[in-house]
């Protein structure tokens, strides 16, 4: 069972970036397969945000985000990073990071297709 851990959340104002990091826990790599990101508003369900294929070739992301966020892999730092620019309200959420499942399509976008999840990492954005 891999353990993810998120970090580089923060206040910010509209318009300004944050780098977030989704780390294996100490020995662990992840899986052979998608890690992906998602983020939960107070009130709201958890969405997804973007997803990485393991050898990094390939990406999705949720039409939100597209052209603001950039999802990454570093294979020596095992770690898969979410660059947010051009940060809005509006993205202010409680994100995770989550191995996906094996049997999951690659294009999922389903909360339940994936598994690991993070303790999140809080993204306040001020207007």
């Amino acid at each position: 069972q891999v353990q993810l851990v998120e970090s580089g959340g923060g206040l910010v104002e509209a318009g300004d970036s944050l780098r977030l990091s989704c780390a294996a826990g100490d020995g662990q790599t992840f899986s052979a397969s998608w890690t992906g990101w998602f983020r939960q508003a107070p009130g709201k369900e958890r969405e997804f945000v973007a997803a990485i294929s393991y050898l990094g070739l390939r990406t999705n992301y949720a039409d939100s985000v597209k052209g603001r966020f950039t999802i990454s892999r570093d294979g020596p730092k095992n770690t898969v990073s979410l660059q947010m620019n051009n940060l809005k309200p509006e993205d202010t959420a409680i994100y995770y990071c989550a191995v996906q499942k094996q049997s999951a399509p690659w294009d999922t976008r389903r909360v339940a297709d994936y598994d690991y999840w993070g303790q999140g990492t809080q993204v306040t954005v001020a207007s």
